[in-house]
């Protein structure tokens, strides 16, 4: 880690998510040192300018931080296959973005020396700049070593997020609130934009949007125990 504090980061993955982590990474100070390719190279580097696109290898290689966002079923392979090559270093630090694993799969990468963490910033990623200020009123689920839970305390606090510490044998569970929301928000939604199509609604997107945002705070404010509601008319 340099004196200042300001690390090389590397990311591996090009998708919605290790774009826009990069991005806030950079807006903290940051020196990006290269991405992964992806499906969307154009997008990518109109949130990345000028960022080198590099092989997983030469990211690690180059990196202080490499921040690792696949997809969950992709991260254990990727993690013990670069450890196989020898990529890991010591001291470097490694953080994933996934909501279901904590650092026990970056245990191949821990044992050659390198410092697990993992930060999932719980928003809806839609892979642009947008992202940047969601993550910016957003919290994110932390996992890491205690010696180091600082450090990625401080990294989620650089992406916008407000840290929320998660154990690792709790990662699952916090997973599946993440995807139960996720998922049935989507599907409640689609539900009922389709009856209102059905009926002759142009834009029932925008006829719910107001409903469904004041519904859901509503909801979240309930689900708050320090929030206090106005009483129902």
């Amino acid at each position: 880690m340099r004196r200042d504090g300001r690390l090389g980061v590397g990311v591996i993955g090009a998708g919605r998510v290790g774009p826009v982590i990069g991005a806030a990474l950079a807006g903290a100070g940051h020196a990006l040192t290269g991405i992964t390719s992806g499906s969307d190279d154009e997008r990518v580097e109109a949130i990345l300018p000028g960022v080198p696109v590099l092989d997983a290898l030469e990211v690690v290689r180059r990196s202080e931080l490499v921040v690792i966002a696949v997809p969950r079923d992709e991260l254990p392979g990727l993690v013990a296959g670069l450890a196989e090559l020898g990529a890991w270093q010591v001291g470097q630090l490694v953080l994933h973005t996934d909501a279901a694993h904590g650092i026990d799969v970056l245990h191949p990468a821990a044992e050659r020396g390198a410092i697990p963490l993992a930060v999932h910033p719980a928003i809806a990623f839609t892979g642009t700049s947008m992202d940047l200020r969601q993550l910016a009123a957003s919290y994110a689920a932390v996992t890491a070593p205690t010696a180091v839970l600082p450090i990625a305390q401080a990294l989620a606090v650089e992406l916008g997020c407000e840290p929320v510490v998660v154990a690792e044998e709790d990662r699952a569970a916090y997973a599946e609130a993440i995807e139960t929301a996720s998922e049935f928000s989507r599907q409640i939604v689609h539900q009922a934009t389709g009856i209102l199509r059905g009926i002759g609604i142009d834009n029932p997107g925008g006829y719910l949007s107001a409903l469904v945002r004041s519904t859901v705070d509503h909801a979240l404010a309930e689900a708050s125990p320090t929030v206090v509601l106005p009483p129902d008319d």
